[in-house]
């Protein structure tokens, strides 16, 4: 495994799933970790065993990236020996619902965008700068096949996640002329706990969201976000659209009889 030995690494949305998953294979490589979540009992659990089985340091971060007060106060105040992020991965983000467009429900709406799009713009505002000024940085952006493809019900999530594939591009070409490297990786179905939030906690109908097929793992993306950030310094891996083998398209699964 490449060494990232005392890289550090900002992971939001670190409580779960394919931030967990990011924040132990960084782990393994060396690298210190920023792990950042609205979960801090959460986050002290994943950083104790980190530090006991691979003795990560790791600098906590209780915080909701919708909130841009929070994520100023948050990045401007790190400690001298946190402040040089060398690797953000936004990975903060949710979906809420499956209704039609017209039967929508607001609070879901903002929930999405707010954190989804301006959370992930609130963090790379306060981030991004310092990579520049020090003229290294790896910027990576979870997006979603949802954001290629919409499928029925998922309007609003699929347009903020479009929003982060418009904007990593975007991010992208404001950094030409910088060392700065720019990846957004988006992943096809995960079983994580994305199922279970967009259906407000309903375990049973996000068990039926994977019924049938064998779906990514979060070490599968996590596998994957690691190897676009160590890659050789002038090689920028632009996107990265990965899919389990039962995945054709966002409406196209293939599921086996039980």
């Amino acid at each position: 495994m490449t060494s990232l030995q005392n890289q550090i690494v900002l992971i939001t949305g670190a409580s779960s799933g394919i931030g967990t998953a990011c924040a132990k294979i960084f782990a393994s490589a060396g690298a210190k970790l920023i792990l950042a979540a609205r979960r801090l009992e959460r986050l002290q659990e994943i950083a104790d065993a980190l530090s006991k089985d691979l003795a990560t340091e790791t600098y906590l971060l209780q915080l909701d990236v919708r909130d841009r007060s929070a994520v100023e106060s948050a990045i401007s105040t790190l400690p001298p020996s946190w402040s040089d992020i060398d690797i953000l991965i936004n990975n903060a983000g949710l979906s809420r619902g499956l209704d039609k467009l017209h039967a929508g429900d607001f609070q879901n709406w903002e929930e999405m965008i707010d954190t989804n799009v301006k959370g992930l713009l609130y963090v790379t505002r306060y981030v991004v700068p310092g990579m520049v000024s020090r003229g290294r940085g790896h910027v990576v952006n979870l997006g979603s096949t949802a954001g290629h493809q919409t499928y029925p019900g998922g309007n609003v999530y699929c347009a903020t996640k479009a929003a982060v594939k418009a904007l990593s591009e975007g991010l992208k070409q404001d950094l030409l002329g910088t060392p700065i490297r720019v990846t957004s990786v988006d992943p096809g179905m995960v079983e994580t706990e994305f199922s279970e939030v967009r259906f407000h906690g309903d375990r049973d109908r996000a068990k039926q969201v994977y019924q049938g097929v064998k779906p990514l793992t979060p070490e599968d993306v996590a596998d994957v976000i690691f190897f676009c950030t160590t890659r050789s310094p002038h090689v920028n891996i632009n996107e990265v659209i990965l899919m389990p083998v039962d995945q054709a398209s966002a409406t196209l699964v293939h599921r086996r009889e039980n």
